[in-house]
């Protein structure tokens, strides 16, 4: 037995409204035509599926078993619709979010997380990259988003919001060395073996520009590309480490003492791209803003 899904369309609206005439009216068919459909139905259905009164109509036992029945398969034909339609529509361009190392850590991860479980159709191209890069490529157009740092903003035409802190702290085992204190300058911290992030990230490289060359030159034990094996190197004593404060505090594993020197205490900055902002552009903002002031 087939069943046109317009006439199960059909039926279910005459069920909803009690009435043939409210049921044709939805579906912008005349009286007959709808008539004829549900005639049609009960042909092939081989029963009554509606009781007929002055006062409108109401399904029979067998007119209720196929009510229930229609909305499962019409749920199942929309879906059905929506996964194969998306192969045919053509996907849209990924947005491109910048941001430097700090900043991928926790702040981009968790708002990528929210948004893309919130708008299944769109895509992010998500690239580490030092502030400087990131706001030229924003003023060129080639990008929609980035996560900055405050101090290296200067004089650019770059449209920034404030987004949180960002300052970086000396971590090392709970009971460690940085025991009972609360701060301490990089030259000491530097008197110690550390552990640091490769030389290549933004993060080292912000790092490396700002302890001037009168520092001592320290010893790395090791270097790594991730911020995650940092804290977990400096947890298990291996070394002291440098890292930003969002990505160790709480962290029962660790001291944490602040960084005395002025160039440590940083801001995170949102910067927008020099064209205008898509609404899914404006969306990913409003996570990457919910993700820097999660907890």
């Amino acid at each position: 037995m087939r069943y046109d899904l317009d006439d199960l369309r059909l039926f279910l609206h005459i069920v909803a409204e009690g009435s043939i005439t409210a049921g044709a009216r939805r579906m912008h068919l005349s009286l007959p035509s709808a008539s004829a459909r549900v005639r049609t139905l009960e042909h092939h259905a081989g029963v009554a599926l509606l009781v007929r009164g002055r006062r409108g109509v109401r399904p029979t036992p067998a007119g209720t078993t196929l009510a229930r029945h229609a909305r499962d398969v019409l749920t199942h034909a929309a879906r059905l619709e929506g996964a194969v339609g998306s192969y045919s529509r053509r996907p849209a361009a990924p947005l491109t979010l910048l941001a430097g190392g700090s900043a991928m850590y926790r702040v981009v991860p968790q708002a990528l997380v929210t948004f893309l479980r919130e708008h299944p159709d769109a895509d992010v191209d998500v690239r580490e990259s030092r502030t400087p890069n990131t706001l030229r490529l924003l003023a060129e157009g080639a990008a929609d988003l980035g996560v900055v740092i405050d101090h290296e903003v200067g004089g650019s035409d770059v449209r920034t919001e404030p987004l949180g802190d960002d300052s970086l702290v000396v971590i090392g085992q709970a009971g460690g060395i940085l025991a009972g204190r609360t701060s301490l300058a990089y030259r000491e911290a530097a008197e110690h073996p550390l552990v640091g992030l490769d030389a290549d990230s933004s993060l080292r490289r912000w790092i490396d520009a700002n302890i001037g060359p009168r520092a001592p030159a320290a010893r790395f034990r090791t270097t790594v590309a991730d911020i995650n094996v940092l804290v977990a190197l400096a947890a298990a004593g291996v070394g002291l480490a440098i890292a930003p404060r969002r990505a160790v505090e709480g962290d029962p594993r660790l001291d944490v003492c602040a960084l005395e020197d002025p160039w440590s205490r940083r801001n995170h900055l949102l910067a927008w791209g020099a064209k205008d902002p898509t609404p899914s552009v404006t969306a990913l903002a409003e996570h990457v803003r919910a993700a820097a002031g999660a907890p």
